[in-house]
């Protein structure tokens, strides 16, 4: 078994939780949310986010805006349109019940060792 791809597929599943959560406060351009996802040490590449923020947008979730750059072309940026920010509450409900779960199921195994 490959512990780098199990790694890896759960580093995807809450991808798109955290993507909401950096876009709940201030809309960014993807280099400021692969920067903070970068700086939580979830590692991201463009060719993983760009598809996902369309999708995102495309579920409605997100929408967009250009905007003028003083260094370089204008950035688009991307915020959480009233749907996005329900699923986002809605995701954050479950990732709490899950993250609890898990710390209870992983607690209880490494008491019985």
């Amino acid at each position: 078994m490959n512990i780098e791809n199990t790694k890896a597929q759960m580093r995807k599943g809450v991808l798109e939780f955290c993507i909401l959560s950096v876009l709940k406060k201030n809309d960014a351009y993807t280099s400021e949310i692969l920067e903070t996802l970068k700086n939580a040490k979830l590692l991201v590449v463009e060719g993983t986010i760009y598809p996902l923020l369309t999708r995102l947008k495309n579920d409605g979730l997100l929408n967009y805006r250009w905007e003028e750059s003083s260094s370089g072309p204008p950035r688009k940026y991307y915020g959480l349109t009233e749907t996005g920010e329900i699923f986002l509450k809605e995701l954050g409900s479950t990732w709490t019940e899950l993250s609890d779960a898990v710390n209870i199921i992983t607690t209880q195994n490494n008491n019985h060792e």
